[in-house]
Order: C-alpha cells, then sequence, then structure tokens
C-alpha cells in the first residue's frame, strides 16, 4: 500500500522540475498543456487568427486593473466621485492604473470587432460550428454590457447623463419598459441604488458570467477545430495543418505586446480625465456616450413619436437576433464572401451604417449650439482633473461637509465669496459656484479668460449671457479684484472660507445707539463692544435671517409683509429681553405662525445685530399688519394685554355691510358666486391659476374664460383635459354633477370686476385712496386672523421637520427659494401654489414630473418613499402665503354676509 501511494521522483532536475512533476503527477497538466500546444492549425499559422487570444488577453488586463481599482472604490452616491478622484489624484500610479483600465474597455471593443469580422470574412461559423457563433455572440452582448455598467461608476456629469439616457432607451420596451427601467435604476431615479446595481453587474455578475461562457467557448472551438484559411473545407480540412506552438503562440505574443504598448502610452501620455460630481439638476448637460456608443445614440435621434419602438426596440431587436442566427441564416459550407454576396452585402451594410452614424456624431458636434457646450464641458472636466484632490467629509447631520482652506485665510477671497453671496450670483451659478439650471460652472473661469477679458465680460456681458438672464457687474476696482480672487480658486478648499460683507453705515451708529449686546447665558461684562468685529456679525446676522426664512413672513430687511416690521416692534426691547422672545415666543406669536428661533448664543448675537440695522418703514401700515403687529407684541402680564384696544362693534358692523354691498354689486351674484369659489379652492386649482384666478406662471388666467368655452363646453374640457393641460400638470376635474355646475358658474362668471374682489391692497398710500372694499377686506382679515390662526409651524410636526431637511439636503432652495417659500427665477415658490395641492398629487408630480416641470429645468428626484412623504408633508406645511389666506378670509367673511 505505501509502495502504491509513493510518487516518483525523478533523478535529476532541480526543485522546480520536481515541483512540476509533483503537480503533473496529480493533476495532470503536463498533457492538457501539450494538447493545446500541439493543437494541428490547418494550412499554418496566420496573423488573422490573433484576435481570438487578444481579447482574452484584454480580458485578463481588465479583471487585473479592475480588482487593483476596487480596492480604493466605495459605490455610493456621496462617496463614489471622491474614491475616483483619489485614486487619479492621489494613489501612486492610481491615474495610469485607471487609464489602462478605461483605455483597455475601449481595446476590447476594437478587437472584437476585428475578431467578428475576420470570422464572418473567412467563414468560420460554417461545419457544425453554430454553437461556438452562439457562444461567441453573448460573449459580445456581455463585453458590451461591461462597458455600459462600468460608464457609471465614476459618477461625474458625463457618467450620470450617459447612464440616463442609455436607462430611458431601456424604457422604450413595449410593456415592461418602466418596469425595466426602475430595476436597473433600483427606482424612479439614478443614485446610491443604481451605482449599487452597476457595481455588482460590474464587478461580479458579468465577469463570472463572462469566465463561464469563455471556458463553453474554448471547449466548443477544441471540440469542432480550428476552420483553417477561406479555401479549406470547414468540416473535412485537407491542408496540411501546423501545430500551434510555436508559430501561432508568438504571434499571439506579439500582438499582445502591442496591446500593451499602445494602452500603456495612451495611459501615460493621454491619462483618462474625471469631470465634475454629478449634478441631475445641470439641465445645461450634454450627455454623450462612450465613442462605440456614438452610432446607437445618434441612431435614436432619428425617432420621434410613435416610432420610438420601432427604431429603438424593434429595429434593433431584428438586427441582434439575425447577428444569433447568422450560421442558421447562411447555411452553405461555401465560405468565399464574394461568393455569399447578400450575407457580405448586409453586414457591410450594417458597419458602415454604423461607422456612418458615428462619425456624423461627432461632426454634428464640431459645429453650431451644441460645439460650445461640449466645448465648456470639457474645459471644466480638465479644470476638475486639474485641481487638487478634495476629500470627502462627512457632517454630524450625514451632509458633506466642506474641508476648510490650508493655511491662513485670504481676506480678499472671503470679501470676493460675499460679492458673489450679496450680488446674488449664488442664485444661478450655486452656492459654490459649479452652476446649476440657470447657469454654467464656474469653476476654472479664471483660466479660461485673461484677467482683463474677464474684467470687460462682468461689466459688459455678451449675448449669450444676457440672454440668460446675467446682468452687469458694477463694482469698484477693489471689488472686482476680490471677486476674481474669489473664483480664481473655485472648486479648491481656498474657497470654503466665511463671507465677509459690506458693512452697512448705519450698523455702527445702530449699535452704538442700543449698547452692548448681551447674548443669552453670556455675562454683560463679557459682550463684545459695539465697534468689534460687526462685518463678521452683521453677515452671520443676515444669513441666519434669510436661513430661518424670516423674510418669508417679516418682508425683506424686515420691512413687514404678512407679519409686522421689525425695526419698530424690537426699538422698545433690550437685547436679552428680544433674546428671550425669540426663544419663547408668546401664544399669540405662536399662534400667528412664529417658530421658537433655535441657536446658539453667539447665532443670536449676530441676529439681533443685524436687526438693530433695519430701518423702520415709513408707508402707511394695513390693518393686517397692525393686527399682526399686536400677535407678535409679547404680553408678559395682564395690564400689558390691557393696553390693546378691541375693534369697535359698530365698526366691524360698518365693514361686514360694505362687504356685502361690494358683493351684492358684483357679478356673478354672491348666492353663484360662494359654493363654485369653494370647489375652485378645495379642488386645488388656486395652486396653478391664482387666488384670484388671473393666472400664474404655471397655469394661464381664467378670466373669461366662460366665453371662450360656451355652453357644455368648458364641463367637457375640465372632465377631459387636452393633452396641452395634462403635460401641464391638469387633472380631470373630479366632481359630482352638481358641484360641476357651481364650479362651472363660477368660472364662467369670472370677469376683472369679480376677480378685483380677490385682490389685496399693499396698503402703500393713504387709506383715504383706498376703495372702502379693499379696507373692508383687510380688516376682515385682521378678524379672521385672530380667530383662525394658521398652522403652518412645522416644528409641531416630525414628518415635516425631516421633509425640511430633505429639502435643504437636496439643494431645492436654490431653484424654489429658501425653504421653498418665494421662488426665484428659476423656478415657483412652493407656498400657496403647491402647498395647497392634495398629498396624493404632490407625490405623483415627484416621481412623474409634468412637461412644464422637466421643461424648466427640474432634475430627476431622488427620494426613497420615506423621504418623499416626509418633503410633501413640507411642502403641505408651508404658510399658503397672504394671498390663500385672504381668499379664505374673504369666503369666509362672504357667508357671514349671507
Amino acid at each position: 500500500m505505501d509502495r502504491e501511494l509513493k510518487t516518483p521522483i525523478p533523478i535529476s532536475g532541480g526543485p522546480v522540475a520536481r515541483l512540476i512533476h509533483w503537480v503533473d503527477v496529480r493533476t495532470g497538466v503536463k498533457s492538457l498543456a501539450q494538447k493545446a500546444l500541439e493543437e494541428p492549425i490547418p494550412g499554418g499559422a496566420r496573423f488573422a487568427y490573433v484576435f481570438g487570444s487578444g481579447l482574452l488577453f484584454i480580458f485578463l488586463l481588465q479583471v487585473i486593473t479592475g480588482v487593483s481599482l476596487a480596492l480604493y472604490y466605495t459605490p455610493t452616491a456621496e462617496t463614489a466621485h471622491t474614491s475616483v478622484a483619489y485614486i487619479t489624484k492621489q494613489v501612486a500610479g492610481g491615474a495610469f492604473l485607471r487609464s489602462l483600465h478605461s483605455y483597455g474597455s475601449s481595446a476590447m471593443i476594437i478587437v472584437l470587432g476585428l475578431h467578428f469580422l475576420q470570422t464572418f470574412l473567412y467563414g468560420s461559423f460554417k461545419g457544425r460550428r453554430e454553437l461556438l457563433w452562439c457562444s461567441g455572440a453573448l460573449l459580445s452582448f456581455l463585453i458590451l454590457g461591461m462597458g455600459f455598467t462600468g460608464y457609471l461608476l465614476p459618477w461625474d456629469q458625463k457618467a450620470y447623463f450617459a447612464t440616463a439616457v442609455g436607462t430611458n432607451v431601456a424604457g422604450e420596451t413595449p410593456l415592461i419598459g418602466s418596469l425595466l427601467t426602475r430595476f436597473l435604476r433600483g427606482g424612479n431615479t439614478i443614485g446610491t441604488l443604481t451605482i449599487s446595481r452597476f457595481y455588482v453587474a460590474h464587478v461580479f455578475l458579468i465577469p463570472a458570467i463572462i469566465f463561464l461562457f469563455i471556458g463553453a467557448h474554448i471547449f466548443l472551438f477544441r471540440k469542432a477545430g480550428p476552420a483553417g484559411p477561406i479555401e479549406e473545407d470547414p468540416i473535412s480540412p485537407k491542408l496540411a495543418p501546423e501545430p500551434f506552438y510555436p508559430r501561432q503562440v508568438l504571434l499571439d505574443m506579439g500582438f499582445a505586446l502591442v496591446i500593451v504598448a499602445i494602452l500603456g502610452g495612451l495611459s501615460y501620455l493621454r491619462p483618462v480625465t474625471l469631470g465634475p460630481i454629478a449634478n441631475p439638476a445641470d439641465s445645461h448637460f450634454l450627455p454623450r456616450p462612450e465613442w462605440y456608443y456614438l452610432p446607437m445614440f445618434e441612431w435614436l435621434k432619428l425617432w420621434e413619436g410613435p416610432l420610438v419602438v420601432l427604431g429603438v426596440v424593434v429595429l434593433p431587436g431584428l438586427l441582434a437576433t439575425a447577428f444569433f442566427l447568422m450560421p442558421f441564416l447562411d447555411r452553405r459550407l461555401e465560405r468565399k464572401p464574394w461568393r455569399r454576396p447578400i450575407p457580405a452585402l448586409a453586414v457591410a451594410i450594417v458597419v458602415l451604417g454604423m461607422v456612418y452614424l458615428g462619425i456624423k456624431s461627432q461632426i454634428d458636434d464640431s459645429h453650431g449650439p451644441a460645439a460650445a457646450q461640449l466645448a465648456l464641458q470639457h474645459q471644466e472636466e480638465k479644470a476638475y482633473s486639474d485641481a487638487p484632490f478634495e476629500p470627502y467629509v462627512a457632517a454630524a447631520d450625514g451632509t458633506p461637509a466642506p474641508e476648510p482652506p490650508l493655511g491662513p485665510v485670504n481676506p480678499l477671497i472671503a470679501q470676493g465669496k460675499g460679492i458673489f453671496t450679496e450680488r446674488g450670483c449664488v442664485g444661478c451659478h450655486g452656492a459654490t459656484g459649479s452652476g446649476t439650471p440657470l447657469a454654467p460652472s464656474l469653476v476654472g473661469i479664471t483660466g479660461k479668460f485673461h484677467q482683463d477679458d474677464l474684467i470687460a465680460l462682468l461689466h459688459n456681458p455678451n449675448s449669450r449671457m444676457k440672454a440668460g438672464g446675467m446682468p452687469a457687474v458694477a463694482a469698484s476696482p477693489t471689488e472686482m479684484s476680490a471677486l476674481l480672487s474669489y473664483l480664481g480658486v473655485l472648486g479648491t478648499r481656498a474657497a470654503n472660507v466665511a463671507p465677509v460683507s459690506q458693512t452697512p453705515s448705519l450698523l455702527l451708529a445702530a449699535s452704538a445707539k442700543r449698547g452692548p449686546l448681551t447674548p443669552v447665558g453670556v455675562p454683560a461684562a463679557g459682550s463684545p463692544s459695539p465697534s468689534s468685529n460687526l462685518p463678521a456679525e452683521f453677515a452671520a446676522g443676515q444669513q441666519a435671517f434669510q436661513e430661518r426664512a424670516c423674510f418669508a413672513c417679516h418682508g425683506d430687511a424686515g420691512a413687514g409683509g404678512r407679519a409686522p416690521a421689525l425695526a419698530p416692534l424690537i426699538a422698545k426691547m433690550d437685547n436679552e429681553e428680544l433674546a428671550r422672545l425669540f426663544q419663547n415666543p408668546t401664544a399669540k406669536m405662536s399662534a400667528g405662525g412664529m417658530p421658537p428661533v433655535v441657536a446658539t448664543p453667539q447665532e443670536l448675537h449676530a441676529l439681533i445685530a443685524y436687526l438693530r440695522t433695519l430701518r423702520s418703514p415709513q408707508n402707511f401700515k394695513s390693518p393686517v399688519q397692525q393686527s399682526s403687529v399686536q400677535q407678535l407684541a409679547p404680553a408678559p402680564d395682564q395690564d400689558r394685554k390691557a393696553e390693546t384696544p378691541a375693534a369697535p362693534v359698530a365698526a366691524i358692523a360698518a365693514i361686514t355691510q360694505t362687504v356685502a354691498e361690494t358683493l351684492a354689486s358684483s357679478h356673478p351674484p354672491a348666492s353663484e358666486f360662494l359654493p363654485g369659489r369653494l370647489l375652485f379652492v378645495s379642488q386645488g386649482c388656486v395652486a396653478c391659476h391664482g387666488t384670484d384666478a388671473r393666472g400664474t406662471q404655471l397655469a394661464p388666467s381664467l378670466i373669461g374664460i366662460g366665453a371662450k368655452y360656451p355652453g357644455n363646453a368648458l364641463p367637457s374640457l375640465l372632465h377631459h383635459p387636452t393633452s396641452k393641460m395634462t403635460a401641464g400638470g391638469m387633472p380631470p376635474v373630479l366632481v359630482n354633477e352638481s358641484q360641476m355646475v357651481e364650479l362651472v358658474a363660477y368660472l364662467s362668471g369670472l370677469n376683472e370686476k369679480a376677480a378685483a374682489i380677490l385682490s389685496v391692497s399693499q396698503a402703500n398710500a393713504d387709506p383715504q385712496s383706498i376703495p372702502a372694499s379693499q379696507q373692508a377686506h383687510e380688516v376682515t382679515v385682521a378678524i379672521q386672523a385672530t380667530r383662525q390662526p394658521e398652522a403652518s409651524n412645522t416644528s409641531s410636526d416630525p414628518l415635516a421637520m425631516r421633509g425640511r431637511q430633505v429639502f435643504q439636503h437636496q439643494n431645492c432652495g436654490m431653484c424654489h427659494g429658501a425653504d421653498g417659500l418665494h421662488g426665484t427665477a428659476a423656478a415657483p415658490g412652493l407656498a400657496g401654489t403647491a402647498s395647497l395641492l392634495p398629498e396624493s398629487t404632490l407625490e405623483h408630480m415627484l416621481l412623474h414630473h409634468t412637461a412644464k416641470m422637466q421643461k424648466g429645468g427640474m432634475p430627476n428626484t431622488n427620494f426613497n418613499p420615506q423621504d418623499r412623504k416626509a418633503i410633501v408633508a413640507y411642502i403641505r406645511s408651508l404658510p399658503p402665503g397672504a394671498e390663500a389666506r385672504e381668499s379664505r378670509a374673504f369666503i369666509s367673511a362672504s357667508h357671514k354676509t349671507n
């Protein structure tokens, strides 16, 4: 038994020979290598046979470089781009390694095409090699899948938008299109789940399947044997064979060395760049796929409307099927391509067509409006690649926090950032200058223009900039120098400084008048003097006023709005009393919608310092404002409450009578007006058409619609909106017959006089010049506000508070304004518009954007169900705005009159 288990050891040879012998006895590796190397090749070795071995070599190269890159890569939307930037900019040889992997994918496509053409032209798929061809065809599509899934992983601009186009193409598949798109994306939008799925497919699933089919392909090749040259019989070879080793092995190795030399040279001389991080809100970005997908990209442009399915699904599907079935369609044993005219012509048409479409796409992009945008994108990509590495730092709340600048802060940069913020540049170019749907990124702008040219361009914008809403920058030479200093460091850590604002001249006087400001909980002795650190205090206080959306109620610069002007209100309070009042609002302030100000003592110190600089408005205060002043005024004891006089009963009766007379003189009569008006509000029509039905930027005016659609035309239109109305977000009006009669009666009777009843005077003139009806309306609103205060404080609703965090984290305020209240030039405010819509409608609009939302640059929203419900709750908690509240107060007063 012992003699049988012993391994015969060769007498001669070193340790390596002994080890090989030991392995061969147990595996038979020598016999396998001998069979592979001595495989007979009919007609001898030829260069035309190197492409299959070249493909295998490139695939192994991709596996090695891919595993090396995966050691540093983290597949999340927050960190994917940073990890790729780290590989490229920090890891030793990382840029070369990533370039080798990127260029290797292109080399694999090229060699794959050459292998396919050689196999087809030689007729090597004939003679019982059908399964060999089918396995190779499947491997071809798997290689294309590797390119598609890997393209998203860097998570830069071009990766994001190219993937968006690709997944949208999948959505054109009949019946299962939307399901397929959601499966690829991991939801309705592209985000972390998409990266995770593409990463798993690119690193694990597709490579595993490729390895499996490579084994099957080699097995089938050994089974069928090499087909030989064109003149050889594919079933019974007659030409003299030649062993695979040594000539064919040397040819294959030489081809592999050429591939390595080309890929290494390209990776060293022209390393692959990395663009800025993906920004779904950038509606200016022009997506372009990798070069081997350009023919398909250009092909998609040829199909519109109902024909999209034919051009995107049917024809490519038939082409792929014909590709797989080639051995079954061309069944004759004839191998010479000139004796197979139909298959040869078909393949020539497809290949030349793809080449033509790819070249046409490049030519189209080389001129016209697309050329400038693509050139700008290329410059931004190069600028980001050349910029120093910026690490990802997660803040306490999970959002990325900017890294502080290295070394001392340049005061010019801080001043320039203050100018950039105060002049409203952030509204279009973004808080970090990285661009928004309204304007492009400014990162690297100082490298694209000479300083004098850039100054001239800022002073006198060109026609394209003016068309985009860019005003002339009126700045002194000192201010312009500071602004250029800030623009020059955009995209780097040096830009992460606190902005320094220009201090108003009245700041010193105001602060000196009130005396030192003592933060809550800080002794007076430790207070800063009136003259210390005032620019920083003013800037921080102004920022706190804006971030907390105080302007939404108190107006711009605290001049008054739905809540009173702040300057006269705080004039008689000292700083400690004011700070306590901010932290603990009175019952009347809370009922009016005033939340507690959650801030540190330093933040309160800065906020109050800013409020002390505000001027008292000189214009007339309306009764609404007067009532709001009474709501916000503190009432520490009963004596102070008694100082507020009650409205005389006789005055209220007179006001009510005036409202009744106004309603009686209007058309339609109040009895017809109110039910339809109530439906107009309850159905959410005011959200788009405005509370006075005069229209907004979302929907047109309805004044005179009754004359435009007489009889049954208007009810039919409301039940069945046109395609244009549906595209704008207009849903069918689902009410019963009697309610439709009331709604149509109201809409048909709308005219300028009826709509004017809903208008509210801003009370900027002498009270004698205000019509009695408007005075009555304003006081009615004041009465209604004291009886039915708005419950708009989101602090009482945890879900709405979470929604506000999501709103801020997703930078929705860049377009919809601070906290979504007032809107910007890019998008409307959500208070009084979207906040009036039903919950189900809002959720549907977030999932499926209307045509107007898409046209306005609304990006795909990447919300999970919980975040979507939270942000809907937040939007619906927004105060409906002065117009909506006054409309409800008007309706309430009208009920009382009747």
